[in-house]
């Protein structure tokens, strides 16, 4: 970029820059400048990261790498769903080094370094999205808003779900995404499927699971916490959101795993956001468990990164821990238990009473299974995943 417009003109010319220069006292010179539109690196409307990281220019750029194509992830959902869906990107990359990787997605923030093009979902990223050309298109969300999308983009291949003629979301095909397809119309098709979520994911692209893991980047600089020292840090993640309360584990179980905890010689760290901020308050005075208080994202990514181990519902929190390699005790009830990977770190604890919500926000039983689920249980797995370690 030119820094003296009085003594510097620019133009255009049949794909790269006159420079005209106009040195005090000095005539005036032309130099040539070439820039590379088929680079992997190049974006068009900003410096590359090699030119602001080491200065380097096209012309003798030694990371000059020449762009195959492109590839069109969408991945919509919710935050939890976003991290979840990162393992793909190991085999994405392995198989497509020199493809630039755009991902669609509500949650942007989450995406890790590799994905070389994060899109929010806003009208400057569908407008670019209809006037791009892709080699893939992967979308894993079932929803009218994706599929249309997934529709109208340009692409000879595309993986997932698409909007039929009648403007329905369909599989593209009959194999692993119409199984799936499947689990989100029956809720005996899903109680049935014995896969995780990420050995569905990998099938859809033409993969086989094979432990991937979450990829999830760490906050750099980590905020400091005052938290308890020399001991070992349990996470305690109190909620699970507004609209999921048939997930809710009551807080007088919290409290009563808090001070069993502590008296066993752990630290507590009690987590969660805005809604379960009164809450831990509440548990921090009664119990003495720390409360370092709700952030934002990556503040809180930071604060659960401290912990050695988390106990939480299926929730944001879930997968944050599980992408920072965390151990972790999950509770579930109302959703299939085999859709959760935690990688040998973990272990699911249900309620003694069967629960027969599924996938229902609210609970609609007179007696609530959540209430069944001993804080003794949960102490005890604490301690086996612990002394594990």
């Amino acid at each position: 970029m030119c820094r003296q417009p009085k003594r510097c003109v620019a133009s255009r010319v049949a794909g790269d820059i006159r420079l005209v220069v106009n040195p005090a006292g000095g005539k005036q010179k032309w130099a040539r400048m070439e820039y590379r539109l088929d680079c992997l690196f190049f974006r068009g409307h900003m410096p590359c990261v090699p030119h602001k990281e080491r200065g380097v220019h096209c012309a003798s750029c030694p990371e000059y790498v020449r762009r195959e194509g492109r590839i069109l992830l969408i991945k919509l959902g919710a935050a939890g769903d976003v991290i979840r869906t990162t393992p793909l990107l190991h085999p994405l990359r392995r198989d497509y080094p020199r493809h630039v990787l755009s991902w669609l997605t509500r949650s942007p923030e989450l995406l890790p370094g590799l994905v070389d093009d994060p899109l929010p979902l806003d009208t400057s990223s569908l407008a670019w999205l209809g006037q791009t050309q892709f080699d893939l298109v992967i979308n894993l969300d079932k929803d009218r808003e994706a599929c249309a999308i997934a529709t109208a983009v340009a692409a000879p291949r595309k993986l997932g779900y698409v909007l039929g003629e009648d403007g329905l979301p369909q599989p593209v095909d009959d194999g692993p995404a119409r199984e799936k397809y499947l689990t989100g119309l029956f809720d005996d098709v899903n109680q049935a499927c014995r896969l995780s979520y990420l050995e569905e994911i990998f099938a859809i692209c033409g993969y086989v699971f094979a432990g991937e893991e979450y990829i999830l980047d760490r906050p750099r600089p980590a905020r400091e916490f005052t938290l308890p020292i020399g001991k070992t840090l349990v996470g305690l993640n109190t909620g699970c959101g507004g609209r999921w309360t048939s997930r809710l584990w009551p807080e007088p179980s919290w409290q009563a795993l808090a001070d069993g905890l502590q008296k066993a010689g752990h630290g507590v760290v009690l987590l969660g956001g805005p809604l379960e901020d009164a809450k831990n308050q509440r548990l921090a005075a009664v119990t003495g468990a720390t409360y370092p208080g709700h952030f934002d994202l990556q503040t809180f990514i930071g604060l659960v990164d401290r912990c050695d181990l988390v106990v939480t519902a299926v929730t944001m929190a879930m997968h944050i821990a599980l992408g920072l390699g965390k151990k972790m005790v999950l509770f579930n009830n109302i959703f299939n238990s085999h859709e959760f990977e935690l990688y040998g770190r973990g272990v699911v604890l249900a309620p003694e009473q069967e629960c027969t919500c599924f996938f229902a926000p609210r609970c609609h039983n007179d007696n609530f299974c959540m209430e069944t689920l001993r804080p003794s249980t949960v102490h005890r797995a604490v301690s086996d995943l612990l002394e594990e370690a």
